[in-house]
């Protein structure tokens, strides 16, 4: 940890853990995620939820390498007929959902997507304060469960 503010973010997270709150996760869609989501009426609560099951171990598959596959319900169904996400997860500091899919349109992932999503997580997971900002504000990713106040929600 080289960068000031990874130092201050690491700080704060094990003050706020010795202090019983929760500490400050940060979740993101990528652009191409975020079309999907759009397309399909995803929500960003719905997504979050996903992120809480993930927190506390309730997901569909582990991949390996900090990627997940989880359920999420179509508006109006259930998990079983809904859509697959994959997520880029590092507990309590950081999410990437990354591609979505409805089962219907795709059954499983091979394993070269796993090793590409792999690598894509290693990437995305050791992406500092500062490189995340420049992320955002090219708009490669979208922030989400964060107020304008920065506080999660």
């Amino acid at each position: 940890m080289t960068e000031t503010g990874d130092y201050y973010n690491l700080v704060s997270n094990l003050v706020l853990e010795c202090a019983g709150l929760k500490p400050r996760m940060r979740n993101f869609k990528t652009k191409g995620f975020s079309r999907f989501a759009e397309k399909e009426a995803i929500t960003d609560q719905t997504l979050i939820n996903a992120v809480r099951e993930l927190e506390e171990g309730r997901f569909d598959a582990d991949l390996g390498g900090g990627v997940f596959k989880q359920r999420i319900a179509r508006t109006g169904g259930g998990k079983s007929s809904g859509y697959r996400v994959i997520v880029c997860f590092k507990k309590r500091e950081l999410s990437f959902f990354v591609y979505g899919f409805s089962k219907s349109d795709r059954i499983n992932i091979s394993a070269a997507d796993k090793r590409d999503l792999k690598k894509l997580a290693k990437i995305l997971l050791a992406l500092t304060s500062q490189q995340l900002e420049k992320e955002l504000e090219a708009s490669r990713l979208e922030e989400i469960g964060r107020n304008d106040y920065g506080q999660n929600i």
